[in-house]
């Protein structure tokens, strides 16, 4: 492999819950047109706001990360979507053109 690989986000969150955080993990289910990550591409957070990997880019990732506070709290596991169609998209920055369809579970 020519580039390092960072440390998996599977891994992150085995970890943080062995030191006792609560953790989401956020994960890339579908992608169309243009996205800045592949499906199966993951985020993991706890519920202080700390989060490695990477589900998309910019505003994006802020709002996975919030709402994966709030399923953190909740338990609720909860799909979310975000693309060009959406009066938000150039706000969330896939002014690209994609869609990217992201699924969050709180880890237990």
């Amino acid at each position: 492999m020519a580039h390092m690989e960072l440390l998996d986000p599977l891994q992150t969150a085995q970890s943080w819950k062995q030191q006792g955080r609560n953790v989401a993990i956020a994960t890339v289910m579908e992608t169309w047109g243009s996205a800045p990550r592949p499906a199966g591409s993951h985020l993991v957070i706890d519920a202080d706001g700390n989060f490695e990997g990477s589900v998309s880019g910019g505003c994006v990732e802020g709002a996975v990360i919030t709402e994966a506070i709030d399923i953190i709290q909740s338990g609720a596991a909860k799909m979310l979507e975000f693309g060009v169609a959406d009066e938000t998209a150039w706000q969330v920055g896939l002014s690209c053109g994609g869609r990217i369809r992201i699924y969050v579970e709180r880890l237990l």
